[in-house]
């Protein structure tokens, strides 16, 4: 998720905190949790360069372990669907952790064409995992550039691509990193993922991740087209926070894309359960996939694929809740997903924004 774009505020944030002597930092620390910290700072392979730096970041740790404490005390009372864990971000603040996420960069003119016909009687299953029916490739991480609304898309179309040929190809992120900027995305710095399908339309198709492997960072475009890999004639927007019709497009047509609000620390620190955050907002600021729907436990869930290897102490599988004011009846919505793998796992809220392309015409097969 990791928009570099972001990384000046960071570095200007961390050289304030740095201004504070280590003496002072030593007053603030709970000397009782020395042994919790450098067990801590082992397990993850954290060294810092200097002592300032590491009483900083011991502050962080200690301010983001109480809050982990607090809210798995408040879990095991049976106010929570999920619990916390100190992973290797334990010593960072949301702020960081955002300018490696936030890379989600919706268009300030997006026409939001609801093109999506629902059929709100139709009887759909109750719970629905794309992955079931081959349509989800692998997890893949962005690393360190803010390229979260490309995999996002292509993942999306890997789907439709195997539905329609029965092949599922790995398709090119980097592609889109690197050839899309003329439609509004900014490579690294982020993107949307309707001007993704804009770009694969306009140019007739994307590449093969074979033929085009991720690299992380801003290139010179070098699509070709004798390796391109599939094609899209079409996406549809789906209407703006209607889970219902969400869950609709998962079950009937395949994984979605959405938008998520990714800012808040219970996010990058979530550990396993059910996703929910009440504080969860209308700024969508990260990229992801829903690749399907269920309930767990009475808790009704979106199954999410995620692009980050930032949460590399998650399971294979995480949950999302959906966060809405109405009771949902929810039966299957694919999309890419948050943590289907080690990932983030973020709320999906009411404010997300829902997309997913039809590829209706051809595919162009490897």
């Amino acid at each position: 998720m990791g928009a570099p774009a972001g990384s000046v505020t960071v570095k200007q944030l961390v050289c304030v905190l740095f201004v504070c002597s280590s003496a002072v930092a030593q007053l603030h620390q709970d000397p009782t949790l020395d042994h919790h910290w450098n067990l801590w700072k082992k397990t993850y392979g954290k060294q810092y360069k200097e002592k300032n730096e590491e009483a900083v970041r011991r502050l962080i740790w200690e301010k983001n372990l109480k809050f982990v404490m607090l809210h798995n005390l408040e879990h095991s009372m049976g106010m929570h669907s999920y619990d916390l864990g100190m992973n290797h971000l334990g010593d960072m603040t949301s702020e960081e952790v955002m300018s490696l996420m936030s890379s989600l960069r919706v268009p300030s003119q997006w026409q939001r064409n609801i093109t999506y016909k629902s059929n709100p009687n139709q009887m759909l299953p109750d719970s629905v995992d794309w992955r079931e029916k081959g349509c989800v490739t692998e997890v893949k991480y962005q690393g360190s550039c803010g390229s979260c609304w490309a995999f996002s898309a292509v993942g999306a179309l890997e789907a439709q691509l195997k539905l329609k040929t029965g092949k599922l190809v790995s398709l090119s992120a980097q592609n889109l990193v690197d050839c899309s900027e003329k439609y509004g995305n900014k490579g690294c710095n982020g993107g949307f993922m309707t001007e993704a399908f804009q770009y694969i339309i306009d140019n007739k198709g994307i590449d093969s991740e074979a033929s085009y492997p991720y690299k992380a960072t801003d290139q010179k475009c070098q699509y070709d087209s004798k390796y391109r890999a599939a094609t899209c004639s079409k996406y549809t927007e789906l209407p703006y926070g209607r889970e219902d019709v969400l869950k609709e497009a998962v079950a009937n047509k395949g994984p979605v894309c959405v938008g998520v609000d990714a800012s808040h620390p219970s996010f990058f620190l979530y550990r396993s359960g059910v996703y929910y955050d009440p504080a969860c907002t209308q700024k969508v600021n990260h990229g992801v996939l829903v690749i399907g729907y269920g309930d767990l436990n009475g808790k009704e869930y979106w199954l999410v694929k995620n692009s980050s290897k930032l949460f590399t102490g998650w399971p294979q599988t995480s949950f999302l809740s959906s966060f809405s004011t109405i009771t949902l009846k929810i039966s299957g919505f694919p999309f890419n997903h948050i943590s289907y793998t080690p990932g983030t796992l973020g709320i999906f809220s009411i404010s997300c924004f829902y997309l997913y392309p039809r590829a209706l015409n051809e595919f162009c097969l490897v």
